[in-house]
């Protein structure tokens, strides 16, 4: 069940992404972006302009400003006069994706830590207990992953950088896709969570050099990270 807190947490993920833009074009976007990166548009998926033009009853200019945003990142490629496709996944744009994720949220983590704030360490508590009541659902896993997201943009925003966030986000697009190629077992869920709560006592202990290795434990990953995924799903990887 989605409770109107988490309603809200997706809502202010979105319009992180959408101010200052005409709201038909964010919506196309925001909902653009959710299908690629949920791979209910896979890659290699042909979009025509005219048939999202219906679907989304807009005209031609809020749609082709929200399909340019998503050729800024990476999730489409548009030939001009010809076709425009959902992008492949490229492991070169993963690794330097993780890299700028690590940087950024290392920083973040610094910060809070130098000062940390009760109520942006009740509001990551708050995500983690609701990450807990959909973890032990194994058709939810999505929404677990969308709350995962959701657990970083309230950190980012608790140091007071949520359009760093946004920037990120906006690198993220192919991590993202092959983070929905997993299957997480049970214990897995379970790993993510406990790395949620270890992040947030060594905040709150205000001593930095633990947040820095909690935060920078929780979000590493190896160079071939994506391997295996891009052998079962060839078709999907540059």
């Amino acid at each position: 069940m989605q409770t109107p807190t988490m309603t809200l947490a997706f809502d202010m993920m979105r319009q992180e992404t959408s101010i200052g833009r005409p709201m038909a074009s964010s919506r196309i976007y925001n909902d653009l972006r959710q299908r690629i990166l949920s791979l209910d548009l896979p890659p290699g998926t042909a979009l025509t302009r005219a048939d999202l033009a219906r679907e989304y009853d807009v005209s031609q200019t809020p749609l082709r400003d929200a399909m340019q945003r998503l050729e800024q990142d990476g999730l489409i490629r548009i030939y001009p006069q010809s076709k425009t496709l959902v992008t492949r996944i490229n492991l070169d744009q993963i690794r330097e994706a993780l890299f700028l994720r690590q940087a950024l949220e290392t920083e973040v983590a610094m910060k809070l830590a130098t000062t940390p704030s009760p109520a942006t360490m009740d509001r990551l508590r708050e995500v983690i207990a609701m990450q807990r009541l959909v973890a032990a659902d194994n058709t939810k896993l999505r929404r677990f992953q969308e709350l995962d997201e959701y657990f970083h943009y309230v950190m980012f925003e608790g140091a007071g950088h949520p359009n760093l966030h946004a920037l990120l986000r906006s690198q993220t697009g192919d991590m993202d896709r092959v983070r929905r190629l997993q299957t997480h077992s049970e214990e897995r869920l379970g790993l993510i969570l406990q790395g949620h709560e270890r992040i947030v006592a060594a905040i709150e202990s205000g001593v930095v050099e633990a947040a820095i290795r909690e935060i920078r434990f929780h979000t590493h990953k190896p160079d071939d990270w994506a391997d295996e995924y891009r052998a079962l799903h060839e078709d999907y990887f540059i």
